[in-house]
């Protein structure tokens, strides 16, 4: 049994404690706000985050960083804009000897991928990892199958870790490539938002299966770009996750393209998602900017970029990347 805190109760970082406990491992989850900690511990819910699912009375929670002290491993759950800010905060109670696994989907806005902002606020030598896959919070929580790929340069921590998680229904396999895990889970998701506007505005199904083409086709071009093996991309972080995020209907980023197929604007849609984020916005324009300085064409991020921040017009848009396909 090893003792594990992760770091943010949102959907995944809740349904991760899950499947942790399942294995019968001590899980703490930390909490910026004291009333989701009370909620919890006491009711044994997070229902903002995870509608309808019971959590076991063995995960706790709490809002101090001392009681996640002496942890064998640390999973990081934030948003990719708060990662670097919660990295500082627990660079004091993180020793070298814990493991860390982040399960955050985005690049930071100067370039660089999650685990590099890790490595730059954490303890020198600390061992890192990336869990990603086709996994949706919801049903991770619900205990149904699903596979996934433990993503760490050192071959010690991937195999320790994947042996942590896997179970019968969430299958854990170690990898090495952690720039292609990590690339692909970016990028998938603002293939979802492009995915979302399609079938909000009816298009049908040919048109979302030429839209997710070219989207498996951008990720393999800009993961090869940044250093990532090609086989990452069509593996389960590459192709497996854009499948599930792209169909899924717990898909946030999808959820945010098909709002604005209905004329919804970005702060009506934040509303909408509860303090829920939806990585694929922020992340359109960080690879946006960052493939300019590349001087690299990516037609479905560009298109995605304008309707974001251009206000583009969505059919236009559409109609745009259908040509370039």
């Amino acid at each position: 049994m090893a003792r594990i805190s992760i770091i943010g109760t949102g959907s995944w970082g809740t349904a991760l404690a899950t499947v942790l406990e399942r294995n019968q491992h001590e899980v703490m989850l930390w909490c910026r706000r004291q009333e989701l900690a009370d909620e919890i511990n006491n009711n044994h819910t997070n229902k903002n985050y995870l509608e309808n699912i019971d959590l076991s009375k063995n995960i706790k929670a709490t809002i101090k960083k001392e009681d996640t002290k002496n942890s064998n491993l640390f999973i990081f759950a934030v948003p990719s804009q708060f990662l670097r800010e919660t990295a500082k905060q627990f660079s004091d109670i993180i020793t070298k000897d814990a493991l860390i696994v982040h399960v955050v989907k985005g690049i930071e806005g100067t370039g660089k991928l999650m685990s590099e902002v890790l490595k730059e606020e954490l303890q020198a030598g600390v061992k890192i990892a990336v869990l990603a896959g086709p996994n949706h919070a919801e049903e991770v929580a619900k205990n149904l199958p699903t596979a996934t790929v433990i993503a760490s340069e050192d071959e010690l921590a991937r195999d320790s870790i994947s042996k942590l998680f896997d179970t019968t229904t969430f299958k854990a396999y170690p990898l090495e490539d952690i720039t292609g895990v990590e690339v692909c889970g970016a990028i998938k998701n603002i293939v979802a938002v492009a995915m979302g506007v399609c079938d909000g505005l009816k298009f049908g199904d040919n048109a979302q299966g030429s839209i997710l083409t070219l989207g498996l086709s951008e990720m393999s071009a800009i993961a090869k770009t940044l250093g990532a093996k090609k086989t990452t991309c069509y593996g389960l972080a590459g192709v497996g996750d854009l499948v599930a995020t792209c169909y899924s209907k717990h898909s946030r980023n999808r959820l945010v393209g098909e709002r604005l197929a209905e004329g919804k604007n970005m702060s009506e849609i934040q509303e909408e998602m509860h303090g829920m984020i939806a990585e694929g916005v922020k992340n359109t324009k960080v690879i946006y900017d960052l493939m300019k300085k590349q001087g690299m064409e990516t037609p479905l991020i560009t298109q995605t970029y304008k309707v974001l921040y251009e206000n583009l017009d969505l059919k236009m848009a559409i109609s745009g990347l259908l040509n370039k396909i």
